[in-house]
């Protein structure tokens, strides 16, 4: 395969509503086992792992598995496993309209930290105290799936809802607990502007002219809470989307600076080598050079 593929989650549902899937992780995994190779998924995604190791890969950053580990994903990250020994758990696919005829504010995911795309507040450990409660929550789901009724659907809402603000409150850091909740609150629509405007909005003067505020503020606030600047921020989104892109190789490198807004090729190179230590053309035979490997060793 020369590109990434995007999963829809028809094809991998096991309910039978195609906007669901949930499942056991070691079956779904059997059943799936392409999905150990880099791949894209166009819904919300998240498994809780109960056993086994190794790694699992979400945009280019590496994490090793562990029991009682849960990570969440957003339609269009990038993620791949290599796993060791026998992995379980649970896994959850849900589409994005899933919670949108249930909920009267669409944005509401995006107010839990985890699904922001952020890779590093989207893999959490589940401490010994809450476990229980947790696989408890899934296996509730299960039951539910395998007794259908007239609510089954609301009844997985809920409570992949009750999940959601469990985890949530576990992933609120003790540090920030203690900062300004309008820092909070400044930092987190921030990044979703960066999200909405990357590609057009390169300078933290013109995100701070959409909060109200100064740019001297708002890089004193990207500072205190994550340790960069608000520069830095943008240009990491930049830079996150520009490896996504390249690892379908339908899109030449032109082509990828022409949709993420640069004057021309050299200026896209001259950006990407700054950041990465490599060029783009680099940068994509080593991911397929991995790939390769990965792909042999899992024969």
């Amino acid at each position: 395969m020369n590109n990434v593929p995007v999963y829809d989650i028809g094809s991998l549902s096991e309910f039978r509503s195609q906007d669901i899937l949930i499942s056991r992780f070691a079956p779904y995994l059997k059943n799936h086992h392409k999905l150990r190779l880099p791949h894209r998924h166009n819904f919300y995604h998240m498994v809780l792992f109960t056993d086994g190791g190794g790694e699992h890969t979400i945009d280019f950053e590496k994490f090793k598995v562990n029991p009682f580990q849960i990570y969440f994903m957003v339609p269009g990250q990038v993620h791949s496993w290599d796993f060791e020994g026998n992995v379980d758990g649970y896994v959850i696919n849900f589409s994005p309209s899933f919670f949108q005829s249930f909920l009267l504010r669409p944005d509401y995911l995006e107010g839990f930290g985890f699904f922001q795309g952020i890779t590093s507040e989207s893999v959490i450990e589940i401490p010994e105290v809450l476990q229980t409660k947790l696989t408890g929550l899934f296996e509730d789901m299960l039951n539910v799936k395998q007794h259908a009724g007239k609510f089954e659907l609301d009844n997985i809402r809920l409570l992949i809802l009750q999940l959601f603000i469990l985890v949530n409150e576990l992933s609120v850091e003790e540090g920030a607990k203690a900062l300004s909740s309008y820092n909070v609150m400044l930092l987190k629509n921030f990044q979703r502007l960066i999200e909405k405007n990357f590609t057009e909005l390169r300078f933290p003067k013109e995100y701070a002219e959409l909060l109200y505020i100064t740019p001297n503020h708002l890089n004193a606030i990207c500072n205190e809470m994550l340790g960069l600047s608000a520069g830095e921020l943008i240009r990491n989104r930049v830079l996150l989307e520009a490896k996504r892109l390249l690892v379908n190789l339908d899109l030449s490198v032109s082509g990828i600076a022409y949709q993420l807004n640069f004057n021309d090729n050299s200026y896209f190179t001259k950006f990407f080598k700054k950041q990465v230590g490599i060029t783009p053309d680099e940068f994509r035979r080593q991911v397929f050079k991995n790939n390769r490997h990965e792909k042999y060793k899992n024969r």
